[in-house]
């Protein structure tokens, strides 16, 4: 699995949540919602340090991850976080 967070995406946690260099995101599998990869469970993030992380990228000093415990999840695809400007929201995408 790849983790993929665009700029739009950086720029958006840096406003809406003001994270900052040395701050940590991580993406986790919540249950309820839904998800076109997982039924019954969807994609939440949590500002939070790793303890185990599976999966990660740095982007201006800023830790995006997954945990292993929550790889599960993803089963054959990699995640790529993205911003829609028109809702000012983020977006989870699934690639195969």
């Amino acid at each position: 699995m790849k983790l993929i967070v665009e700029n739009a995406a950086v720029e958006w946690f840096k406003n809406e949540i003001n994270v900052k260099e040395g701050d940590a995101i991580r993406f986790f599998v919540r249950y309820g919602g839904s998800s076109p990869i997982q039924d019954g469970f969807s994609l939440a993030f949590y500002d939070e340090q790793p303890i185990d992380a599976g999966v990660f990228k740095i982007i201006e000093g800023i830790n995006f991850f997954v945990e292993k415990e929550d790889l599960w999840y993803f089963k054959e695809y990699d995640l790529v976080v993205d911003s829609d400007p028109v809702n000012d929201e983020l977006v989870f995408k699934y690639v195969q």
